[in-house]
């Protein structure tokens, strides 16, 4: 699922896909060879799966999660206890038929931009020091709007550059309701596309119509 470089220092956070974490010291974790099986860092039910790992020696570390219906947040490391590996955890979402199962836990800071693509390709990018700091035991906001049927599909975080408004990605841009919802969706569509070459004979490219889900 995830491998990290530690120096024996750092918390350990796992995250499961019904929205639960566990957070234990790496000293908790015995140094063992290569081929070894591991041991325990959180116990599972039945069709439950870990779905996100943090390694951080920080102490005002930020946590985010999201979950496959859009909604997300970013809380304070020191929300979640410091405990033995191998419990069942603590609620990090609720996780409802609203909000879907959780589909990953990463640590982010105000200087990462964060980058969400959905099953039907879908994408946006948006600046995490947007998405406000709650609470452990919530659902979140919304960090992107979907269609229905979609999912997210997957979250990554990016060092902030602006410059990256020229390729084509904008910025997200904040809703009615606070939420951040600027999307870009796929080439196919024609957004972002470099323009057709005109030879002369090829007919003009065909107008794409707008998205209704796109206007305010």
């Amino acid at each position: 699922m995830g491998c990290k470089l530690t120096d024996g220092t750092h918390e350990i956070l796992l995250g499961t896909d019904e929205g639960k974490a566990i957070r234990f010291h790496e000293k908790e974790v015995r140094p063992m060879g290569r081929t070894a099986s591991g041991v325990i860092g959180i116990a599972l039910d039945e069709g439950v799966k870990v779905v996100g790992m943090v390694v951080t020696a920080k102490q005002d570390a930020q946590i985010l999660v999201a979950c496959e219906s859009g909604m997300g947040k970013r809380t304070s490391l020191e929300e979640y206890r410091s405990t033995h590996r191998g419990g069942k955890g603590i609620i990090t979402v609720k996780v409802t038929e609203k909000t879907g199962r959780m589909v990953t836990m990463m640590e982010v800071s105000d200087e990462n931009d964060l980058m969400i693509i959905t099953e039907r390709g879908v994408m946006i990018r948006q600046p995490v020091d947007q998405i406000r700091l709650i609470g452990r035991a919530t659902q979140g906001v919304k960090l992107i709007r979907l269609d229905e049927g979609d999912k997210i599909a997957s979250v990554d975080k990016v060092v902030a550059d602006r410059e990256m408004d020229a390729m084509g990605i904008p910025e997200a841009l904040e809703g009615e309701d606070g939420d951040f919802d600027s999307e870009l969706t796929a080439r196919e569509n024609g957004d972002g596309a470099p323009p057709a070459r005109d030879d002369g004979d090829d007919e003009a490219p065909p107008t794409v119509a707008e998205d209704p889900d796109d206007e305010e």
